[in-house]
């Protein structure tokens, strides 16, 4: 089933999105898990058509994936996965969602029926994984098994990606035009950095957006107690690359070029993030300097090759300052 964003569909029920698990609790090696019954029954509108992702497991690129799409709004709150603060924006296979027109519409919300006892059973055994060596739980989820739902590369040559961008709608022409100068871009200079002397290289070789980490020491920090719903403003970037270090780190938390685009902004603190899934390892993370996540800022995708993934950008409250109401 072919879905565009801006469709309205409706979360199938428990019962028959069970039908199509493996014994895993998934389909086409992507989890369905318990986080995802609540939505059960309930409508909504398709966000982005999940067709490819970027890979932050290994970071081999970009991969293809097949039949499924993001919904707008619907992202994971943790709470079968010890808590996870990642917040991530689920998957939906579309064998899971059917469409929605004006003649079978509902109400947005319903309660959801009760899950058959065996699909419970399974899903919630299918959030562990084994042990790591020291005896510490890990965890399983659709972020952690990303590289098995898709297994096939995705070359930035590839053009068909980007026509299904603007085709699905995920993208428009201007936009998805800029995402593949971007990555041609990127391309060449990687190249270069391998086959060029220094003295060739375009800015040295350094990928787009040119961020270079001042720090030369110990990366700086600072606690603000920034509390949910306060009013920041994202510093500038020339500020920000002071507080980093040559690999683009603040205590271990990186700064992308697609964060630059927020510099400058403001927006509203939605919560602090103490703790999430290594997606590499599956054990949980307990961060020593709690980062921030602010409202409605993710990953655009603009310098990714318009990956839909919407990922949270994660901020130092060194990065941020508060904004005087009014």
């Amino acid at each position: 089933m072919q879905f565009r964003v801006g469709d309205r569909v409706r979360v199938r029920s428990a019962a028959e999105i069970f039908a199509t698990l493996d014994q895993n609790g998934e389909r086409g090696s992507l989890p369905f898990m318990p986080e995802m019954l609540q939505f059960c029954g309930s409508e909504f509108t398709v966000h982005k058509v999940a067709h490819k992702l970027c890979d932050t497991i290994s970071g081999s690129g970009f991969r293809k994936l097949e039949d499924a799409v993001h919904l707008a709004g619907v992202r994971c709150d943790g709470l079968a996965h010890g808590g996870c603060q990642a917040g991530c924006l689920l998957y939906w296979k579309t064998d899971w969602l059917e469409p929605v027109d004006a003649d079978n519409a509902s109400s947005p919300l319903v309660e959801p029926e009760p899950p058959p006892a065996r699909m419970l059973q399974v899903l919630t055994a299918a959030t562990r994984g084994p042990l790591a060596p020291e005896g510490e739980e890990t965890y399983r989820c659709q972020s952690t098994e990303l590289l098995r739902a898709a297994p096939e590369p995705l070359p930035v040559r590839n053009l068909g990606q980007y026509i299904q961008d603007v085709r699905t709608g995920n993208a428009g022409i201007g936009w998805t035009i800029r995402a593949f100068l971007v990555a041609l871009f990127n391309r060449f200079q990687d190249i270069s950095r391998q086959r060029l002397p220094r003295w060739l290289r375009f800015r040295g070789g350094m990928r787009w957006g040119f961020l270079r980490g001042k720090a030369t020491t110990r990366t700086p920090t600072a606690r603000t107690d920034l509390k949910p719903g306060e009013l920041v403003r994202v510093k500038p970037k020339r500020e920000i690359l002071k507080t980093l270090n040559a690999n683009l780190l603040n205590r271990g938390l990186g700064f992308d070029v697609e964060m630059t685009r927020f510099c400058g902004r403001t927006a509203r603190v939605e919560r602090r993030v103490e703790k999430i899934i290594d997606e590499k390892t599956g054990r949980m993370l307990h961060m020593r300097n709690p980062c921030i996540v602010l409202e409605g800022v993710v990953c655009e995708g603009a310098y990714s090759v318009n990956c839909p993934r919407s990922i949270y950008a994660y901020w130092r409250e060194l990065w941020l300052e508060r904004v005087e109401e009014g």
